[in-house]
């Protein structure tokens, strides 16, 4: 979750007029999609966030990038844009998906694994996980790190379960010293 204030007040107000609209589903879908491109195109973010390109130019970016987006969702990526806040456009997304997913009883979580996980074993995941954080559903990310050896590393917010065999023979070591 962020820190900036400005970030969660503009994902505030965004949530609180996708609930005006009873879009706050759609909204979420869209806000989820952005977060995947920003986090996907490097590229774009230094194109969003370079002085040098107008703000007409961006302007028609976020038309044919998110083209399939809410009318909502454009609109805010334009105010964030006229108000020249664009660099704080992957904290606005965070800000918002938290507070969508907390309204939902959902959260957001990274399971960390040695193989890419299958639907089923994520689903298992997310409602093992979900029970113990009080929520009622996970939305998973499955990154893949080789360095674990094998089992799994849950991160739900600051929260981290970690059943890896580096974990696992670490703690058996300090048993077996100490």
């Amino acid at each position: 979750m962020s820190q900036s204030p400005v970030a969660k007040r503009y994902a505030e107000a965004l949530f609180q007029l996708a609930q005006a609209h009873n879009s706050v589903d759609a909204v979420t879908a869209d806000m989820a999609e952005i977060k995947k491109v920003l986090a996907d195109n490097k590229d774009l973010n230094v194109l969003l966030n370079s002085p040098k390109i107008p703000a007409t130019a961006k302007r028609q970016l976020f038309d044919t990038v998110f083209a399939g987006a809410q009318q909502i969702v454009l609109n805010a990526l334009k105010v964030i844009l006229d108000k020249g806040r664009l660099s704080e456009l992957s904290d606005i997304v965070n800000e918002f998906m938290t507070i969508a997913y907390n309204a939902s009883g959902a959260a957001e979580a990274v399971v960390y694994s040695t193989t890419t996980l299958t639907e089923d074993e994520l689903n298992r995941i997310s409602t093992t996980f979900a029970k113990k954080v009080g929520k009622n559903t996970l939305h998973i990310t499955n990154e893949i790190d080789p360095s674990l050896l094998g089992g799994i590393k849950v991160q739900v917010g600051n929260l981290i379960y970690d059943s890896t065999i580096a974990t696992k023979l670490e703690s058996l070591k300090r048993t077996l010293i100490g």
